[in-house]
């Protein structure tokens, strides 16, 4: 794979993630919305979808990462690191894109909720408890958040999320190169993505991807969204080093059990 099909392939891959992904979430959160009030079904298979898709169109061009923490992983695995740079890069990029996708999507959906007196002229406590942490009542479509706020119980969310994930990923999901997910692999982590969110998303949203999670933060804090509230960069790193946390341990482990 060259340089430039793994930009491209990360690029277009990660950003149809996000737009599926991200635009589940909307679906469920926003008031003129058909899916809203869907619940965390809709939205742990959306997700699932939403990897198994960006996976198919990838996979030629780059493997398939999609993820800063597969990425890593697969470094470790097998000690190739040159093309890591790459691969981050389009995948932040592709994150931020499908973000600013979602939003496109859902443009009348946004102003309507967060102009609708309804949702901002009477928050409920739960609201002003989250606009005081510093997230408006939209963040959670663009990344994550905690239901509890305990860094370490929060952090090690994450890494156990993406140690499973990362996982299955090495031991059933990769290609006969080994350097990316392959079409059943596609179909195998995406049913994983769907299990880790039903099992262990209710803590924190399970992120498991860095990208993922800072791409569209970055997003949310740049877009002219009404009464957006904060994009609460207090807890921004946890979804970012847990990942990657978690990927590296996935990756020793691998190495040291499976290899």
């Amino acid at each position: 794979m060259s340089s430039s099909d793994i930009f491209i392939g990360e690029t277009i891959g990660t950003a149809v993630l996000i737009l599926l992904g991200g635009g589940v979430c909307a679906a469920v959160t926003l008031k003129a919305s058909k899916a809203r009030n869907a619940g965390w079904l809709a939205i742990a298979f959306g997700w699932g979808f939403a990897v198994m898709t960006a996976v198919y169109i990838s996979a030629p061009l780059s493997g398939a990462h999609l993820n800063p923490a597969v990425t890593l992983a697969l470094a470790i695995k097998d000690g190739g690191w040159d093309n890591v740079p790459i691969y981050w890069a389009g995948q932040l990029l592709g994150a931020m894109i499908g973000a600013t996708l979602v939003w496109v999507a859902y443009y009348g959906q946004f102003q309507a909720h967060l102009t609708d007196k309804e949702i901002v002229g009477e928050p409920t406590a739960k609201a002003v408890e989250a606009e005081e942490k510093g997230a408006g009542p939209v963040l959670g479509i663009f990344s994550t958040g905690p239901e509890v706020r305990n860094v370490v119980q929060n952090l090690a969310t994450e890494i156990i999320g993406t140690v499973v994930l990362i996982l299955a990923i090495l031991t059933q999901g990769l290609n006969d190169k080994g350097n990316g997910l392959g079409v059943l692999g596609a179909l195998i982590t995406s049913f994983v993505v769907v299990a880790i969110g039903l099992s262990l998303g209710g803590p924190t949203g399970y992120a498991i991807n860095p990208a993922r999670d800072l791409g569209p933060r970055i997003v949310h804090a740049l877009l002219p969204l009404p009464n957006k509230g904060g994009s609460d960069w207090s807890y921004a790193w946890i979804p970012v080093v847990g990942p990657l946390i978690g990927g590296a341990i996935a990756a020793g482990l691998y190495n040291v059990a499976f290899a």
